[in-house]
């Protein structure tokens, strides 16, 4: 269905800000891993020029890259992007100020993947190869909270408290490479199991010092990484977390610990929360059509900052009826944005929007 043309456009399409930032509409393409970077070095390639560069012309106001990895042992597999060295920033800004002159705001996603690092990704030319990569293979030690593994994969090493300070030193050195490579905003990984969600949830982090323990000092880590970020990070340009609000199980990390842990990050400074769940543990995720949404709600009825939906987010007039319904202030596609890179000009058309702007002059001869 394709509503008329309007003057006013709607929620979806309208410009937004995050802090300093101006955004065109407020469309954000999720983060996505690629597994691309075929030389294990951590460079950003042509493939991830292509990615992101296409969702850029197609319209969406932020991109997002994809996991990026804030040191070596950082990575998901070998094949991830990173921000750990000079030659990755160097070839991160090829890819942001192409993105930026089509319009779009790009985020980098810094990220430690802890115990759930060094693995073979889900990929067809991977088939066959599942759980840690051997260190023959080009694998390594993984690190966590403790020495607990996750189900199917290599025990990690589990990390004193001089390497976690290494670990905040790691995101301040990667937000100041973030920087020199032009990126508009910082999103930090705070979700999907990965090293500092592992130290939320109290069915992974079971250590008894002063970064476990309670809420509070499972939630320490956090803490201090967005504290350190947001220090580093041009004060005109946001920070945003992305986060699990539930380990989906009895027992785990939960909305209630997420509202908590989301104003704690506010009153440091924080400027948005992209609501995702999941990751931790194994667990029974009831996924549909807008699963996460109700999350986001009740974190963004919690805190003053804006919030970011996510999750079988599939349809503009579905996207648009989230922000209407005030479930959420942005909307993130991920799925829904590899069909289909111009999403966002395609919601225009079906929400009455006729917005020249979302196309680069030369494919404005086929726009909607």
């Amino acid at each position: 269905m394709v509503s008329a043309p309007t003057d006013s456009p709607p929620t979806l399409l309208a410009p937004s800000r995050l802090r300093g930032l101006e955004l065109r509409n407020r469309m954000w393409l999720a983060p996505m891993c690629q597994y691309m970077v075929e030389a294990e070095d951590g460079i950003p390639t042509d493939w991830h020029l292509v990615h992101l560069g296409a969702r850029a012309t197609g319209g969406f106001g932020l991109v997002i890259t994809e996991a990026t990895a804030i040191s070596p042992e950082g990575r998901i597999s070998p094949q991830d992007t990173g921000l750990w060295n000079d030659e990755q920033a160097v070839a991160w800004r090829r890819i942001t100020a192409f993105c930026q002159e089509q319009g779009a705001k790009v985020a980098v996603q810094l990220a430690h993947a802890g115990r759930k690092a060094s693995t073979w990704p889900a990929l067809p030319r991977f088939s066959g190869r599942r759980g840690s990569v051997p260190e023959f293979a080009s694998g390594w030690r993984a690190v966590g909270p403790t020495s607990d593994p996750f189900p199917g994969l290599d025990a990690p090493d589990a990390l004193s408290t001089e390497d976690i300070a290494q670990v905040v030193a790691d995101f301040v050195a990667a937000t100041r490479r973030a920087e020199e490579a032009g990126f508009d905003a910082v999103e930090l990984h705070f979700a999907h199991g990965y090293l500092v969600h592992e130290f939320l949830s109290p069915l992974v982090n079971t250590r008894t010092d002063q970064y476990g323990g309670d809420g509070a000092g499972r939630r320490r880590l956090a803490l201090e990484i967005a504290a350190a970020v947001r220090e580093q990070w041009p004060a005109d340009r946001p920070v945003i977390v992305r986060l699990s609000a539930t380990d989906w199980i009895d027992g785990g990390w939960d909305i209630e610990q997420s509202v908590e842990l989301a104003r704690e990050l506010e009153s440091l400074g924080v400027d948005a929360l992209h609501v995702s769940t999941g990751g931790a543990v194994i667990a029974d995720i009831a996924v549909g059509p807008e699963y996460q949404v109700g999350f986001a709600r009740t974190l963004r009825e919690a805190v003053s900052m804006p919030v970011a939906a996510v999750g079988l987010i599939t349809e503009p007039t579905g996207a648009q009826a989230v922000l209407d319904r005030g479930d959420a202030d942005f909307v993130a596609l991920g799925r829904a944005a590899l069909r289909e890179p111009g999403w966002p000009q395609r919601a225009a058309h079906e929400l009455g929007v006729r917005d020249g702007s979302l196309y680069p002059d030369t494919y404005r001869r086929g726009s909607w």
